[in-house]
């Protein structure tokens, strides 16, 4: 008969501490993330738990985490199902049919005006639409706009306030289209339940949405448009602050809007926008050295 999972986490601290003689802060930092793990699979037992169930939950914690500290998850839960294949609790290791995420600088995926266009015009409903207005509008995190409330909305005025990172506040100006999705939508929203009466985007409970739903949401809407990149919901940030440059806009303000702390991180757009122009460049002598 299986251990019941909080004295497996027991014995699975026991053991890092005591037997493999971990540092406090790698003891500490292994056990919480497998904790938080745990707690994302709302009772769920170890012994089912699949690789998909963790990739969706790096997922849900993209947007919030750097890359390195994904990373470092996904070496605490590998670690911890390689103890529960020791104690013959499973007989294989699912974090270990994941991807670690990559680390250091890389170009995001970034896509065309066209695509975008054509993957709004593939929302199934105004909510859907909506929300790919907003995450390519606005240039809106995931967990930004999944926690969006109501009240932060002055589609009059053509803005919404923005909680951020660290609880920071930031005002983004949206299109008068982007005005009129989410317009559209409200009038058609459905109830929630008394604790999401202000949330903008529900699902079909009346409960506020998840970042795995959202995740989703995109992948489908761009399946059904023929989209073929390997996309996520921060792909229609990355587009709308590379599109922005590309136009002229001023890295400064295209930081404000983004929420970034550092300048250093909006850099990355400019990057993206050589790599565009070096890729025709190459296609032009291409072009002209086969004629």
């Amino acid at each position: 008969m299986p251990a019941p999972a909080q004295d497996i986490l027991s014995q699975y601290s026991y053991y890092l501490k005591v037997e493999r003689g971990l540092s406090e802060n790698t003891f500490k930092a292994y056990t919480s993330d497998v904790q938080a793990f745990q707690a994302y699979l709302q009772g769920k037992a170890w012994k089912s738990v699949d690789a998909e169930d963790i990739t969706n939950y790096l997922i849900s914690i993209s947007d919030l985490l750097s890359k390195r500290s994904q990373a470092r998850i996904l070496s605490s839960l590998n670690s911890f199902f390689d103890y529960l294949i020791k104690e013959g609790e499973r007989t294989d290791n699912p974090a270990s049919m994941v991807d670690s995420p990559k680390l250091g600088q890389y170009l995001p995926t970034v896509l065309s005006i066209e695509e975008v266009y054509a993957i709004l015009d593939a929302a199934r409903n105004p909510r859907d639409r909506a929300i790919l207005e907003l995450l390519y509008g606005c240039g809106l995190r995931v967990s930004e706009l999944c926690s969006l409330k109501i009240s932060q909305l002055y589609l009059d005025e053509l803005f919404l306030k923005v909680k951020g990172k660290g609880s920071k506040e930031r005002l983004v100006p949206m299109a008068e289209s982007t005005a009129e999705a989410v317009s559209l939508y409200l009038s058609e929203r459905n109830g929630s339940d008394a604790r999401n009466e202000d949330t903008l985007f529900l699902n079909r409970f009346g409960s506020a949405l998840s970042r795995v739903s959202v995740f989703n949401l995109v992948k489908d809407t761009a399946l059904r448009a023929g989209v073929s990149k390997n996309i996520s919901p921060h792909t229609f940030r990355h587009s709308f602050a590379t599109h922005l440059i590309e136009n002229g806009a001023d890295l400064r303000v295209v930081q404000e809007m983004l929420g970034h702390e550092s300048i250093l991180t909006t850099e990355i757009y400019t990057h993206v926008d050589s790599a565009t122009w070096q890729k025709e460049i190459k296609d032009i002598i291409s072009d002209v050295l086969q004629r």
